[in-house]
């Protein structure tokens, strides 16, 4: 489980002229300034009173992972880091980091992404239309989607696909009764182009913006 550092009500609601992402009187987002370790030293706290059973991260970098393992005085690691991930975007240097550390990769957008083009820029590659995951989906008779579920799963990555479809939703669980090949799975990984579809641009210039480094 990720906690947030503050506890919060989880009945709460943004009230008028409230913003979650606050801004200064020239538009800048205005950035919190705390450091990393003392976020997580907050955190290991909340570990330690019981409130969460276990601590994750998300969008964190191979430098602020390994800024958290070395941090003197460690009680916790993450067990988790939740990060983008699915066939245009493989993360192999990531998750063979990961992996070394008992640190499991949670893929959000594995299927791509809604296209919202607030979060995505819309000009990337539609992933669900290559013609790789749609040719695997009708040799086992699933979509392409749930090959590149399946894609995922086979190489230990936790998927957290989204939805609001109740037919998607079950099709979403419906990827443990096949196995793609280990030459479906290299071809699959092929497939890599490093296209990250939310790059969250807006906040480029956060010091602790994790996606300027290679991984």
């Amino acid at each position: 489980m990720m906690a947030k550092p503050l506890p919060e009500s989880p009945l709460r609601r943004a009230a008028p002229g409230d913003d979650f992402y606050p801004k200064d009187e020239n538009g800048k987002w205005i950035y919190h300034k705390s450091n990393l370790c003392a976020t997580w030293e907050a955190l290991e706290a909340c570990k330690d009173a019981g409130l969460v059973k276990s601590l994750g991260v998300s969008n964190f970098n191979r430098r602020q992972l390994e800024l958290i393992l070395n941090k003197p005085g460690l009680k916790h690691k993450p067990v988790s880091n939740q990060v983008e991930c699915h066939p245009y975007f493989t993360q192999p240097k990531l998750l063979k980091f990961c992996q070394q550390h008992d640190i499991v990769i949670v893929a959000y957008s594995p299927l791509g992404t809604s296209r919202n083009p607030v979060w995505v820029n819309i000009s990337s590659p539609p992933l669900l239309k290559d013609p790789l995951l749609n040719s695997l989906g009708k040799k086992y008779n699933k979509t392409a989607a749930q090959v590149v579920l399946r894609f995922n799963i086979q190489r230990g990555v936790v998927v957290i696909p989204k939805s609001f479809n109740p037919e998607r939703i079950k099709e979403n669980f419906q990827i443990f009764d096949f196995s793609l090949t280990e030459e479906e799975m290299k071809s699959i990984e092929s497939l890599n182009k490093n296209v990250r579809f939310v790059e969250m641009l807006m906040w480029s210039d956060h010091p602790e913006y994790p996606f300027h480094d290679e991984y």
